[in-house]
């Protein structure tokens, strides 16, 4: 999983350039304290790499004083968005690029009281079998009050320690609804994710949803877009997007545009530049929801979409994830994402800090997907 990546096989110290933009670890910040807006709740699957000092601790504390060669690059880089793998972290993240995860299918949010309560549950999931709700009450793991817990360790707890070697181990959880408590025991399984969603609005909108750019994802919302009825407008929902594949966003930019510029990056004195395909659907009025979860590739389409004039960009202040790192392989395995350089929308604007502000923003006690829906109507009568 990554911020806005584009994934390659990571390379050794020395070796041939490989660009990536990652998720941060400011994504399990984000979730557990309520910065996704209209995001349920973080679930157990793919984790979250990026900077370990933000998602609890420092790189050091979290991997402990033997550490590894990864670590040591990282903390020579001072830079925040740097991140360290175990190799079988990275293993974990290179399933995770493939929309693969290990888990039992729970999302989970703070919502006070006793424990966490359960956000959604994944349809075909260990925790769906054994009859798990939305609204239940999870209080421990293995025994374990979670009360108090951030949200991210919670997760961590549910995944386990294997990673994606976790497949066929098992977790207890107690769990309460309505009064009643009793305990679960689920079996850990490789579950697979769905990044793209197709809705209906009546009378006369698509609402495609895109949580995050994993392979497959592009073509997958391309195949949306070209099926959407026609006169149809199209609501693209990014809220709480941390990311994903470079090439994955820039397909999906291609939904939507007839060729031309998407964004350009740098790598020390090089500088590229991503184009959409020709093809892509121009016609259909198109709005694109966003917020302070959506983040680094997720900025990067919406603000490609707001460049180029195709779409009006709705909802509060995007992060603001505009960096890019190169994987690096080090010589025990383990894996350093270095920041070499950023990214730029196709009007030159670099998004890194400052994040990407909407067209039309979200006021206090209006409902995002609303106001995207009136935004959407006013575009279809003027077409």
């Amino acid at each position: 999983m990554s911020g806005s990546w584009m994934f390659v096989q990571p390379r050794r110290v020395g070796r041939g350039a490989a660009l990536t933009l990652v998720f941060t670890g400011v994504l399990l910040t984000g979730v557990a304290t309520g910065a996704w807006h209209g995001e349920p709740g973080e679930g157990d699957g793919p984790p979250a790499p990026g900077p370990v000092a933000l998602a609890g601790g420092t790189v050091a504390e979290r991997h402990g004083s033997g550490g590894h060669d990864a670590l040591e690059a990282v903390s020579r880089s001072g830079d925040r968005w740097s991140a360290a793998y175990t190799a079988r972290e990275y293993e974990g993240l290179q399933q995770a690029l493939d929309g693969a995860y290990v888990g039992v299918g729970i999302a989970v949010r703070a919502r006070g009281g006793p424990g966490v309560e359960v956000a959604r549950v994944t349809g075909g999931s260990p925790a769906e079998r054994a009859g798990v709700r939305a609204g239940d009450r999870l209080r421990t793991i293995d025994g374990a009050d979670v009360t108090g817990l951030p949200v991210t360790e919670v997760v961590a707890r549910l995944r386990g320690d294997a990673g994606p070697d976790a497949a066929g181990t098992s977790v207890t959880v107690g769990l309460s609804r309505e009064g009643r408590q009793w305990r679960e025991v689920l079996e850990r399984a490789r579950l697979h994710t769905e990044p793209v969603t197709v809705g209906r609005m009546e009378p006369d909108t698509t609402h495609l949803k895109v949580t995050a750019f994993t392979a497959g994802s592009g073509e997958r919302l391309r195949e949306a877009v070209a099926g959407t009825p026609p006169g149809d407008g199209i609501l693209l929902d990014l809220r709480g997007n941390s990311g994903g594949l470079l090439q994955e966003a820039t397909e999906a930019a291609s939904a939507f545009l007839d060729g031309g510029l998407v964004a350009t990056y740098g790598e020390g004195d090089a500088q590229h530049a991503l184009y959409a395909e020709p093809g892509g659907n121009t016609e259909s009025p198109l709005v694109v929801l966003v917020d302070g979860g959506s983040m680094s590739a997720a900025e990067l389409l919406a603000g490609a979409l707001q460049d180029r004039g195709r779409a009006v960009v709705v909802g509060s202040r995007t992060f603001g994830k505009g960096s890019v790192q190169v994987p690096q392989e080090q010589p025990d395995g383990s894996v350093a994402e270095l920041t070499v350089g950023q990214y730029a929308t196709p009007a030159g604007r670099t998004l890194e800090g400052t994040g990407l502000t909407p067209d039309v923003t979200v006021e206090g006690g209006e409902t995002a997907r609303e106001k995207a829906r009136t935004v959407l109507s006013g575009l279809a009568a003027r077409t």
